[in-house]
């Protein structure tokens, strides 16, 4: 119930600051925009460190794969792209969109065993719940 609970928090918290981010664009430009998202995330994530246990942070370099580390790299991505469909689509319509790409994908990560991520098995009933959500953002468009 916990994980269910924090994920319905993660997507409010994405969907607000998906439109935060888009106002701030519009009063500035996109790469300052995310700039200031990233700056403020790292800026925070010192902060919540300092306070929670202070982890040793040369640990980063002992990471295997080093692809893994490309996770900052989608987050300014990310801010980019939740931004630029949110000015073109709307707030609703984007998050949806945004929601079933995510599904679709994490998916395809667990069916193929993708990044280290355990394999799962093939189940019908996850691809017609994809599909669903396809016709879904087709009755929503």
């Amino acid at each position: 119930m916990t994980g269910f609970i924090i994920a319905l928090i993660s997507g409010a918290l994405m969907s607000i600051q998906g439109v935060f981010n888009t106002g701030v664009t519009k009063q500035t430009s996109m790469w300052v925009s995310t700039g200031w998202v990233q700056l403020t995330a790292f800026l925070t994530c010192i902060i919540l460190w300092y306070f929670s246990g202070r982890e040793n942070v040369s640990g980063l370099f002992d990471v295997q794969p080093k692809y893994l580390l490309l996770g900052g790299i989608m987050g300014a991505f990310i801010t980019y792209t939740v931004v630029r469909s949110m000015a073109a689509l709307g707030p609703a319509k984007a998050a949806l969109i945004i929601v079933v790409s995510q599904i679709i994908v994490a998916y395809a990560v667990e069916l193929f065993g993708l990044f280290g991520v355990e394999k799962v098995g093939f189940e019908w009933k996850k691809l017609i719940g994809a599909v669903v959500a396809i016709i879904g953002i087709m009755i929503f468009n």
